[in-house]
């Protein structure tokens, strides 16, 4: 996806020039940004501070480190299942048929 040219705190600047009584259009024109663009941007920023995009973005980016912390225990438990399960018909094959291992083994 193509990244902004304008920071989220830009944006919001822009959106309170909106919302203090200028005409969108104008803002859109001095700001070189269409009115598609200008509302999409209200939809997703509006009545949100600075401050609390800040914060935002700090927990998308912990949060997006627990999921991949998540991710490889995930990898790591199934691996460890994988293995144990393994162990555990071997042992389980030689206590039903001792017979048959020791032939094929000999």
């Amino acid at each position: 996806m193509r990244k902004s040219r304008f920071t989220e705190s830009q944006i919001v600047a822009i959106l309170k020039e909106g919302e203090s009584g200028i005409a969108v259009a104008e803002v859109c024109r001095k700001h070189c940004i269409s009115q598609p663009t200008y509302y999409q941007w209200k939809s997703k920023y509006a009545g949100v501070s600075v401050s609390e995009l800040k914060r935002m973005r700090e927990l998308e980016i912990e949060n997006d480190k627990l999921k991949r912390l998540f991710a490889e225990q995930a990898l790591e438990i199934a691996a460890l299942k994988d293995v144990l399960g393994k162990k555990l018909l071997c042992r389980l094959s030689v206590k039903k048929w001792p017979d048959v291992q020791l032939q094929s083994l000999a």
